[in-house]
């Protein structure tokens, strides 16, 4: 449903009654500054998630080797009971 121009402009009345002429630069100004943090936030998130996805992808896992032996950690001289 879209937004009637009427409404806007009964919204925008409204404000200015409320907040008056002078707060209004104020009001846009600290709502610009905040629309900047959040997209500078949510870019930086953007590009940690795509490096870290870029770095998982990038180096492949390694094979598992089949004729290696397990190593033993007993100790190299024993006691014999």
């Amino acid at each position: 449903m879209p937004i009637h121009p009427l409404w806007i402009a009964a919204i925008l009345v409204i404000v200015l009654i409320i907040f008056g002429p002078g707060r209004l630069p104020e009001l846009g100004s600290a709502a610009g500054k905040a629309m900047r943090e959040f997209r500078k936030a949510t870019s930086e998130l953007s590009n940690e998630v795509s490096s870290s996805m870029n770095t998982a992808t990038s180096t492949p896992a390694q094979p598992a080797q089949k004729d290696a032996e397990p190593k033993t950690t007993e100790p190299a001289s024993s006691t014999k009971n």
